[in-house]
């Protein structure tokens, strides 16, 4: 089934995406997000940015190790980005380093403790970047096996920190999907089924996107249960449009200074086209490097409130349209709950 066939019978999906966003697929109190402090409501989590790093470690999942770093260097180096985002009105934040690439929850629980900011740590697999960063047994189980090992990371918490994950963490390759990256999606939907986490999946282009869809669809999970993390990769705002009309979430993660025009475009195409409550938008920033002096050169996490919203306001965003973005979708995105094809 190739893009076009897809989206084609996916029409069915579009009527069930409008028929949920009209009744009760908002959020609801009775569902929580999953911080590495515990659970919160959805009502309580404020404004988040969804897609940040505070360590990565690109030395290859063979090699990965926390000994490569010292954890309380990267502490004091981290802290103050997060404390100076607490005070430019910032709640909550998403960090999307996944295992086998720096992931280091007992880290984060720190840094949240200290700097007030609620931290969502993930799991699964990162199979993008020509899968230098999969740990051997991802190549040799099954989708189920691996979908199991993730599953009891959200059961029993991640190794011995009893520290559970608010999403899954995927990527996959910028062309067609091979078949080591299709097997991850496969085990993440059903890895959702299992526990209700969002999949949050490094994608960029649109076949790679659709192919995903397919994937769930193929699994009865849902659309709204998967962001396509760095939607700005698209060839066409149809592409979000059409992703959007299923009921995926499109983040634009990835934000600079130099991209305000860009990003303030894709923001206004999604609000022209009523998909603002399927937008969320994120820096992509942090990392704290191991194997650099000082973690190199870390970039914070601060220029959406100092200088995009500001722009946004300018150019004629509502403050509750901002709000949407920055904390209803977030909200809804995040919690924790089953989103089967046909609930």
């Amino acid at each position: 089934m190739d893009r076009r066939e897809f989206i084609v019978s996916g029409a069915c999906l579009a009527n069930l995406a409008r028929s949920l966003r009209a009744s009760n697929f908002s959020t609801n109190r009775d569902f929580s997000v999953m911080t590495v402090e515990g659970p919160v409501r959805p009502d309580e989590l404020g404004t988040t940015l969804t897609h940040e790093h505070v360590l990565v470690d690109f030395i290859g999942a063979d090699k990965v190790s926390p000994d490569r770093y010292d954890p309380e260097e990267a502490f004091r180096v981290i802290l103050p980005h997060l404390q100076k985002l607490k005070v430019s009105g910032c709640n909550a934040f998403l960090e999307c380093t996944p295992a086998y690439l720096g992931r280091d929850p007992e880290l984060l629980l720190r840094l949240s403790r200290e700097s007030g900011i609620s931290i969502l740590t993930n799991t699964g697999y990162y199979g993008a970047a020509q899968d230098k960063y999969l740990p051997s047994h991802a190549w040799e189980e099954t989708a189920d096996q691996l979908a199991k090992r993730w599953t009891k990371e959200w059961e029993q918490g991640i190794g011995s920190t009893g520290i559970r994950p608010g999403f899954i963490k995927i990527g996959v390759d910028s062309g067609s999907l091979s078949k080591v990256d299709a097997k991850i999606v496969r085990a993440a939907a059903r890895t959702h089924l299992q526990t209700g986490l969002t999949i949050m999946s490094h994608t960029g282009p649109a076949v790679p996107a659709f192919e995903q869809l397919e994937i769930l669809q193929q699994e009865e999970v849902h659309p709204s249960a998967w962001i396509w993390t760095h939607a700005q990769g698209a060839d066409s705002f149809e592409d979000h449009f059409r992703a959007a009309e299923l009921g995926a979430w499109i983040a634009f993660d990835g934000l600079k200074e130099e991209a305000f025009d860009r990003y303030g475009e894709f923001l206004r195409e999604m609000k022209r086209r009523g998909w603002l409550d399927r937008v969320l938008v994120s820096h992509d920033a942090g990392w704290y490097t191991p194997g650099e002096k000082e973690g190199g050169g870390f970039r914070g996490f601060t220029l959406l409130f100092e200088g995009f919203l500001p722009f946004l306001r300018k150019h004629g965003f509502a403050e509750e349209e901002i709000k949407q973005v920055l904390v209803g979708n977030p909200a809804e995105a995040f919690s924790v709950r089953r989103r089967p094809l046909n609930s």
